[in-house]
């Protein structure tokens, strides 16, 4: 058993990776992206090292790819912004290894004095991600052992012909914009909440769910919460991204023209918001320890009906967010048939209001949840 895990481990990987390479290879997307900006990276420090070694002939040209290869960011922001940090850094390196070898006049000596403060400089809020860089740096100026000013100044000079070239690289040849990561993560938002109602729906049809029932309602209601922070990100990066990017170059990436408004984000918040409150609700209504009680059967299939309806508006949301997919029953259908389950179960919380007091408050509840969702999931409606 203990040989399978790693075979299975790695039968696992290399099912992942070869469906990653069949979804570069089919078109836009993700996997695409991450092939392109590897390519350009490598590009990028090919150019430099060309240029730093044939062009320019320093013989300290390994600083220029270095810093053109890691400049290559997710975004042309990202990219300046990081470029600006890890310079400063390796400038802070160079300097100070070299003051410390012209101090000590020994290697070890040299790194003795200037990595920890180097290291206590990468620290620095300012640097970012990039202050290692100046640590490295430092080890990398004493371990080739020409501490000159001509060799810091070589140095300087190749950091700052590698960004530029990382930079531009990044910049002018395919930048990268995340405007399809928000319209997917929307779209994936609306598909799993349609999803998670669908689910709903088929258990309370069986009438015998319980804790264990309830318990995964609540977890697929999490897993809601992680993909609207998902989303949340992917608008930062769809914004970020739109910064410093040539608006012709964005034409020739055939990304998309624009993404869904923020304000489908808040409504997608409130949404995972009620379905929250609503598995909630579920959940102590499932618990036999306590006092409120579930609805009667019949009521209950009309609620679990209703549920399946706005799921099925959700996964028509996600439908119309990608672009594909045909609605089994029109819009207006759906809504008819929401209504009519509407009046059903109103009819029904005033049966229960007649017999069980316990019962009227879950049912109340309940629906109340239903009617906050179906605002929210068919806007428009003109539901009082």
């Amino acid at each position: 058993m203990r040989s399978a895990r790693p075979a299975d481990a790695l039968r696992r990987e290399a099912h992942a990776v070869s469906g990653a390479a069949l979804a570069a290879w089919r078109g836009p997307g993700r996997e695409r992206d991450l092939v392109v900006q590897s390519l350009k990276a490598a590009a990028a420090a090919l150019l430099a090292w060309y240029v730093a070694s044939d062009w320019l002939s320093d013989p300290m040209a390994l600083m220029a790819p270095w810093v053109a290869l890691v400049l290559v960011q997710a975004t042309v922001y990202s990219s300046l912004r990081q470029a600006a940090q890890q310079f400063t850094a390796i400038c802070a390196g160079t300097l100070l290894a070299s003051a410390a070898q012209w101090l000590t006049g020994d290697t070890l000596g040299a790194l003795a004095l200037s990595v920890p403060v180097l290291m206590l400089l990468s620290n620095w809020h300012r640097f970012g991600d990039q202050g290692i860089y100046g640590a490295t740096t430092a080890v990398f100026t004493l371990a080739t052992g020409t501490v000159t000013a001509s060799a810091v100044g070589h140095r300087v000079g190749q950091a700052a012909l590698g960004a530029v070239i990382g930079v531009a690289v990044n910049a002018l040849v395919l930048p990268p914009i995340h405007l399809r990561d928000v319209r997917e993560n929307l779209a994936a938002l609306a598909g799993e909440t349609g999803d998670l109602l669908h689910t709903i729906a088929a258990d309370l049809r069986e009438t015998e769910w319980d804790a264990q029932s309830a318990a995964d309602w609540s977890s697929g209601a999490a897993r809601l919460e992680r993909r609207l922070d998902a989303l949340r990100s992917a608008r930062g990066w769809s914004r970020e991204s739109l910064r410093f990017t040539y608006g012709p170059l964005r034409a020739v990436h055939r990304v998309p023209p624009s993404v869904p408004p923020l304000e489908e984000d808040e409504r997608w918040s409130r949404i995972t918001g009620h379905l929250g409150a609503l598995t909630r609700a579920l959940a102590v209504a499932a618990d036999g320890d306590r006092t409120p009680a579930p609805p009667d059967g019949s009521v209950l299939r009309s609620y679990a009906r209703l549920l399946e309806l706005i799921g099925d508006a959700c996964h028509a949301e996600r439908d119309r967010l990608v672009g594909t997919g045909e609605q089994a029953r029109s819009a207006d259908e759906n809504e008819e048939a929401m209504w009519e389950l509407h009046e059903r179960l109103r009819k029904g919380l005033r049966e229960h209001a007649e017999q069980d007091l316990t019962r009227t408050v879950v049912l109340g509840t309940l629906l109340l949840q239903a009617e906050n969702l179906w605002d929210e999931a068919v806007p428009g409606a003109g539901r009082s």
